[in-house]
């Protein structure tokens, strides 16, 4: 037979767990320690101070200022007042001459040397104005930059005589200005030449052209008809 078990314990015979309470004197542990059991419910906060405004700010910056008496005095240095400007003779052509070269007036062309001006006797001054105001259209222009003065030479030649056979009346020639030549403006001195040499009798006059045409390194030339 097999051996019976032994009979457990009826649940009406077992003793009741033994209950642990930590937090049973734990008033009279925080009164005994002098702290108040209430809980506070709202946080008070301290107000912040108030913002100064500039003259606090200047007032407590200045707090320990203190005036100089040997300062409430001070000497004062006068500036001595600038003599008055006397024109002296020739000051408008300077003040001309400096307006001229900040370009707040147009420069006279006839008045420097490089200016360059011929009139036919036959004819008179007036057309020369007349030319050098550009009151003639150019009908023609033969531009010598970069030519020798022999190659120059053959090109006018074949210009003026094809300006005289169409019946041209106006034509510019531009020679340039020559300032970089060692000779000086060799080109222009010929072009002179040969205006007032073999095709003088052809022309009534030449001048300069206007600034805006060249200027001092070209020349209008007017020419008769027929």
């Amino acid at each position: 037979m097999k051996p019976k078990k032994p009979a457990l314990p009826c649940a009406s015979h077992l003793s009741p767990p033994a209950l642990h309470y930590p937090f049973e004197n734990l008033k009279e542990l925080m009164a005994r320690k002098g702290f108040s059991p209430v809980r506070k419910t709202v946080k008070e906060e301290k107000a912040p101070d108030a913002v100064p405004d500039d003259d606090e700010l200047f007032a407590r910056a200045m707090r320990d200022v203190r005036e100089i008496p040997e300062f409430r005095m001070l000497p004062i240095r006068h500036k001595k007042p600038k003599p008055e400007y006397k024109r002296e003779p020739g000051g408008e052509a300077v003040a001309a001459l400096d307006d001229i070269c900040k370009g707040r007036r147009p420069m006279d062309l006839s008045n420097t040397q490089e200016y360059m001006e011929w009139v036919n006797p036959d004819c008179g001054p007036a057309d020369a104005q007349a030319l050098h105001e550009g009151r003639f259209s150019v009908q023609d222009f033969l531009d010598l930059h970069g030519y020798s003065l022999e190659e120059a030479e053959a090109e006018v030649n074949m210009f003026l005589k094809g300006a005289l056979m169409r019946g041209l009346r106006c034509i510019k020639i531009i020679h340039g200005r020559g300032l970089r030549s060692p000779r000086g403006p060799v080109l222009k001195d010929a072009i002179r030449q040969w205006l007032t040499g073999r095709y003088r009798k052809h022309i009534i006059a030449f001048v300069s052209a206007r600034q805006c045409d060249g200027g001092l390194g070209a020349v209008f030339v007017l020419l008769k008809r027929g």
